[in-house]
């Protein structure tokens, strides 16, 4: 209210001021005009005395002459003319009165206002935070130690001891560099997995420091929710959304050698990768480039929806060039400009899909050993082959030879090529990718393909050719 009651007072006195200069005007002595022509006799109200007999003139005792009518005349008039100042003088009074009354109540009302509706750049509004979905909902209603980043929960650490049964071995989802996955259940029956990062180091604590950033910012249905995390001594915790159906590394080249992926659901996961990676590149700003895009970072939930995960080495449009970390365990999947000068784009992420969907149709590791001094990539392997018609149905992974339409199979192909192009201007873009797998996949699976058997173990074996 600091201005509108100064501006009042200010007014208020500005009033007073004017009243008591005119009353002051009107009660000091009249200089520099005519004085009232009084009568000797008049007392200082200017009412004129009882006239004296008029002596003859002739009378030596006369020592006053006595007034003359006109001066007696004047009397009457200056008394009329100072009631009228009088009145005049009480009605400014009452004018100014009423308006510091006035000015009082105007006070008072922007006063009122004020404490009601605070400045907005106050920062006393309401935040608002990241929904992420029943399970968070759930996830929030347990014991935390009331700190947050963001939307994210610190939980504490005796509460992830207890959840993952002191970190058991029977509780291990997957292991790797300094890193283990563990099933957890906190109270209420609500599922996690947690993620144990031990001996960062530098590179290590700046990974954690930017899935969190980066994680408590995003939300799509094709990203991993990160739903809490924890510091412990110099070990560190992240705590997210349980995938039933862990990576697609496993499922892929794990026991079941793909047994549970049949074409459409492979099909599927490439289009939820794809719209995962667009929703980075194209409705992120700045944009992320998630920079390790591969098979194990691709996690299933129950039902095969595709999730990207592992965010420790994304890095916005703006700030890529200030980073140099080393990717330990993605030679494969790792772009050609990106080893040889560092140049990182939109593009390399493609290139990396384009490992992946070759993945999901060959079947192969991304890199394979020959001999113990020699080693060749699925994409120098598979390169020649994708693109000779009569060879590519041979190189098909054998779980879903022959259980799709070679016609779609061309396509899918065509697109790996695509995306695995030595120069990155001549590979696509992931919305372009997109919109190529949406008319291969099933309405029920995500895309617009209509077939006669809806189930995703539906198969087609037209040959066109």
């Amino acid at each position: 209210m600091g201005t509108s009651s100064s501006s009042s007072s200010s007014s208020s006195s500005s009033i007073w001021v004017l009243v008591i200069l005119s009353l002051l005007h009107i009660l000091q002595p009249t200089q520099g005009r005519n004085p009232p022509l009084l009568s000797p006799s008049s007392d200082h109200y200017g009412t004129p005395q009882p006239l004296l007999p008029i002596p003859s003139p002739a009378s030596p005792s006369s020592s006053m002459a006595s007034p003359p009518l006109v001066m007696q005349m004047v009397v009457v008039y200056e008394h009329h003319h100072m009631d009228k100042e009088l009145a005049m003088a009480i009605a400014l009074s009452s004018v100014a009165a009423a308006l510091v009354i006035l000015s009082f109540v105007l006070a008072c009302i922007f006063w009122q206002r004020n404490r009601k509706d605070p400045d907005p750049k106050s920062g006393q509004g309401s935040a608002r935070g990241v929904t992420l979905g029943p399970i968070m909902s759930k996830f929030n209603s347990l014991k935390m130690t009331g700190t947050k980043k963001g939307s994210l929960a610190m939980v504490e650490y005796l509460m992830l001891e207890s959840a993952t049964s002191n970190f058991s071995q029977n509780n291990i989802l997957g292991e790797g560099r300094s890193r283990s996955v563990y099933k957890a259940c906190f109270d209420g029956g609500v599922l996690a997995a947690v993620k144990k990062l031990e001996g960062c180091g530098q590179d290590g604590i700046r990974e954690f420091e930017s899935e969190i950033d980066l994680l408590g910012k995003v939300q799509h249905p094709n990203v991993i929710s990160l739903l809490g995390y924890c510091v412990h001594e110099d070990t560190r915790f992240l705590v997210y959304e349980l995938m039933q159906n862990g990576s697609l590394e496993t499922q892929l080249h794990g026991h079941s050698r793909g047994a549970a992926l049949t074409w459409h659901i492979r099909m599927k996961i490439a289009l939820d990768i794809a719209r995962g990676l667009e929703f980075l590149h194209e409705n992120c700003n700045p944009p992320v480039i998630h920079r390790d895009l591969k098979s194990s970072n691709i996690l299933l939930d129950s039902e095969f929806n595709a999730k990207i995960s592992d965010f420790g080495l994304a890095v916005t449009s703006s700030n890529q060039s200030k980073c140099n970390v080393k990717l330990y365990d993605s030679l494969g999947y790792v772009a050609p400009e990106y080893l040889l000068n560092g140049k990182l784009t939109e593009k390399s992420d493609v290139y990396a899909f384009g490992v992946v969907l070759l993945e999901l149709l060959i079947g192969r590791k991304p890199v394979e050993k020959l001999s113990p001094s020699e080693c060749h990539t699925i994409v120098t392997w598979a390169m020649p082959q994708l693109t000779d018609r009569s060879k590519l149905p041979n190189i098909v992974d054998p779980v879903i030879r022959n259980t799709m339409d070679l016609k779609h199979l061309y396509q899918v192909a065509a697109v790996a090529v695509l995306c695995v192009q030595p120069e990155p201007s001549y590979r696509p873009l992931i919305t372009d990718v997109l919109h190529s797998l949406i008319p291969l996949i099933p309405i029920e699976l995500g895309g617009t393909l209509r077939v006669s058997d809806p189930s995703p173990r539906g198969v087609q074996r037209s040959n066109p050719y």
